[in-house]
């Protein structure tokens, strides 16, 4: 496993920026070719979650996690690589209703955090998102999320194995979660 230093973090912050421009400037093709091929993409539902009133006091009573869908209920997406595949190539559909027009994004990727990961080879990495979105004359959204991913090094850059974004809403104002994160 590579040591976790200075030039790694900087590359991987590299990449995450490298991902965001790609994306800003929809080349979902080029985008799904960061991914594997076995990749997990999920976004959990959120809730306002009753108090544990055995946690009280402690960190646990306080956790994000306990707001998150862990079976309960339906996650907002659970995707595999077919289906990101099927997401992106909708894209360039004009009957697409929520591709077309397309939305104009702007991704600012932030608070980078590169950790050793359980699974050989591969690094857990955490960042903060927000997304500016506007589409054709509606009001202009700002989505702001945690994501948390699973990378693997691959020749020169990475690939994302696994990413679960952590949507900062538990209710969804804006038109479309149809934007990749």
């Amino acid at each position: 496993m590579p040591e976790i230093n200075l030039e790694l973090i900087s590359r991987v912050e590299q990449f995450y920026f490298r991902e965001a421009r790609i994306l800003d400037n929809r080349q979902f093709n080029q985008w799904l070719t960061l991914l594997t091929e076995d990749i997990r993409y999920t976004i959990p539902s959120r809730h306002v979650p009753q108090p544990d009133l055995q946690k009280k006091e402690t960190e646990a009573f306080l956790s994000v996690e306990q707001e998150l869908s862990q079976g309960l209920e339906t996650p907002y997406r659970d995707e595999d690589f077919l289906i990101l595949s099927i997401r992106a190539m909708r894209a360039f559909k004009s009957n697409s209703w929520t591709d077309s027009p397309p939305a104009r994004t702007r991704r600012f990727v932030s608070n980078i955090e590169v950790l050793a990961s359980e699974q050989p080879g591969c690094f857990e990495v955490f960042s903060n998102l927000m997304v500016s979105y506007s589409r054709h004359q509606q009001d202009n959204f700002f989505y702001t999320a945690q994501r948390k991913d699973l990378i693997k090094p691959e020749e020169e850059s990475f690939k994302i194995a696994k990413r679960e974004v952590i949507l900062d809403w538990n209710v969804i104002t804006a038109p479309s979660l149809s934007i990749f994160f």
